[in-house]
């Protein structure tokens, strides 16, 4: 299995040319072999807690149909961030595009205390990815609350994929709590962690793969789009910027 995540640039609120960015990446990804690929916290908005009550759709909706196209014919898993319209308000999700199935989501259960007002905790659809169904996801501030790896590490899981949207002001404390899980639960970790300004605040991008001591083993800049691949069988990693 050979894992993607990807450091992208979103245009705040500008869905449709979020996705063409998003097909892009993915396009490179693919080039590279990568069978399952995870964007950043709301990708394809742009991480703005304030327009999300405008932006967000229902996880069936026709404007993401095009990676569950890609996904049926490129055998890929896609993952891309969106907001949510669920029963009791907006929930911060990934939606997951697997090949020839419906569509998974992924949402954010933990939210950080500046989300309330504009979100409601998220309920998934899906535990763990992959061909050894052992890959836990966590969506930003969830990597900061120990109850969610340890739920991750009851459930089996050997890999950690955290998609985020962390500041230069906070992107010091991710990296070395990731470092952390690593080395604590003996997981592999990707980061994907977003690039440009998201509500007000610039993105540190860095995203990263640790290995299951808690080494880093590859990371890419602050600054540039690009994607980072792992290989769970070779244990090897690549750095592909754009």
């Amino acid at each position: 299995m050979k894992l993607c995540v990807a450091q992208a640039k979103a245009v705040k609120g500008d869905i449709r040319s979020n996705i063409e960015n998003h097909r892009k990446i993915i396009d490179l990804a693919i080039s590279h072999g990568a069978d399952t690929i995870i964007f950043p916290e709301l990708s394809i908005t742009g991480y703005e807690p304030t327009l999300a009550k405008e932006l967000a759709i229902a996880v069936n909706d026709g404007c993401l149909n095009d990676f569950q196209h890609i996904s049926n014919t490129q055998k890929v898993t896609i993952g891309v961030g969106m907001p949510l319209k669920v029963d009791a308000g907006i929930t911060i999700g990934m939606v997951l595009f697997q090949p020839d199935q419906e569509r998974d989501v992924y949402a954010k259960k933990y939210l950080h205390a500046d989300e309330d007002p504009y979100f409601v905790s998220g309920q998934s659809t899906v535990s763990l990815l992959g061909e050894e169904h052992d890959v836990a996801l966590a969506i930003c501030y969830e990597l900061s609350v120990p109850e969610h790896v340890e739920d991750a590490y009851k459930c089996g899981a050997e890999i950690y994929v955290a998609s985020a949207v962390k500041s230069t002001g906070g992107i010091d404390k991710a990296i070395a709590r990731l470092a952390e899980i690593g080395e604590q639960y003996e997981m592999t970790v990707l980061f994907a962690n977003a690039v440009g300004e998201s509500d007000g605040f610039e993105c540190a991008g860095r995203s990263a793969i640790w290995d299951n001591t808690g080494v880093l083993v590859e990371q890419l800049d602050a600054t540039s789009e690009g994607i980072l691949l792992f290989d769970t069988k070779t244990r090897q990693a690549l750095a592909v910027m754009i």
